[in-house]
C-alpha cells in the first residue's frame, strides 16, 4: 500500500452502518499498520474550504484517481480501519494533493 493511493474500502457511515467507498489512504498507523483513510465524496456542497480538497475533471491527476466525476476528498471523514479490509486500489492522487491534505489536517489538529 502507498500514500495516496484511491482506495475502495467499508467506511462507517454517520448511521453505523458500513459502506464501500473510495478513500484516500492518508498514512499506516503504527504499531499493526491500520491504514488512516479519509472518505471521498460527490456531495461538493459538503466542502470546507481550505481544509478538504476538491478533484476535478479538469485537474491533472484526475486521470489517474480511478475517480468518475468531480468529487469531494473530506478531511473530516476520517477512519482507521485494518488493511485487510481494503478491497483494493482504483487510483491515486497527486503527491502535492496528499501533501496538502496531510497539511491541512496537521494544521487543524495543532489549532
Amino acid at each position: 500500500m502507498k500514500e495516496a493511493d484511491v482506495k475502495l474500502t467499508a467506511i462507517p457511515q454517520a448511521n453505523g452502518q458500513l459502506k464501500n467507498r473510495p478513500a484516500i489512504y492518508l498514512r499506516e498507523m503504527p504499531l499493526f499498520k491500520d491504514a488512516l483513510i479519509c472518505g471521498i465524496s460527490t456531495q461538493l456542497q459538503h466542502e470546507v474550504k481550505g481544509f478538504d480538497e476538491i478533484v476535478r475533471q479538469s485537474d491533472p491527476d484526475f486521470a489517474v484517481s480511478g475517480l468518475v466525476q468531480d468529487s469531494l476528498i473530506r478531511l473530516g471523514f476520517l477512519a482507521v480501519i485494518p488493511r485487510n479490509k481494503i478491497l483494493g486500489t482504483i487510483g491515486s492522487i497527486s503527491k502535492s494533493r496528499h501533501d496538502r491534505l496531510l497539511q491541512n489536517l496537521g494544521q487543524y489538529l495543532l489549532k
